[in-house]
């Protein structure tokens, strides 16, 4: 079924708008949230509740790109849930790696949302990765937005393994050369 008709499901308050929804999105949202919380249980209930979440969004929501609607609602949920799973320890999953590699290009001596807004920082990320090539932007977003493994990336694309890393990690100096030159940090 096209998007398009799933959202007007959604807007005409019809159950089967969620049916039709993990029909064509139930893969994609549980990828998601499995590859934050490492576990089975925890990301099927990140997926209900994605849908759960997006039928109180539409209305009044229109979503032009359902999946990207539906992937961030799913980041999201699965992201809160693994940080209230480990607050009283931190494991060792995707999320903590792709944290911590990103946590280079942040400046240790003061937090960057202090100085600026939000919205700032996001704009200026979504800008620097429209500089990228497409083979390097995809490369962070799967790891750094989808939180994928870098065996899983590197399979994808068919890159050894050390190659991805590399190329991230000069993503990586990239991203803070730029947020220095900015004035971000």
């Amino acid at each position: 079924m096209e998007d398009a008709r799933i959202v007007q499901l959604y807007w005409d308050r019809s159950e089967q708008a969620i049916q039709e929804t993990d029909t064509k999105y139930g893969r994609y949202c549980y990828s998601i949230a499995y590859n934050i919380l490492e576990n089975s249980e925890d990301s099927e209930e990140s997926v209900s509740d994605t849908y759960m979440a997006a039928w109180k969004a539409m209305p009044p929501k229109r979503p032009t790109v359902l999946a990207l609607f539906l992937g961030k609602i799913t980041r999201n949920l699965s992201i809160n849930r693994w940080r209230s799973r480990s607050t009283n320890k931190r494991g060792g999953g995707q999320m903590v790696l792709a944290l911590d590699e990103l946590a280079e290009c942040a400046d240790k001596r003061q937090n960057v949302e202090d100085r600026y807004t939000y919205q700032e920082i996001l704009s200026m990320v979504n800008a620097f990765l429209g500089t990228l090539p497409e083979t390097e932007r995809n490369l962070f977003l799967r790891r750094y937005w989808f939180l994928d493994s870098i065996a899983d990336i590197a399979q994808s694309f068919q890159f050894s393994q050390s190659k991805v890393a590399t190329t991230l990690h000069r993503t990586r100096l990239k991203l803070r050369k730029k947020l220095e030159k900015e004035g971000y940090l």
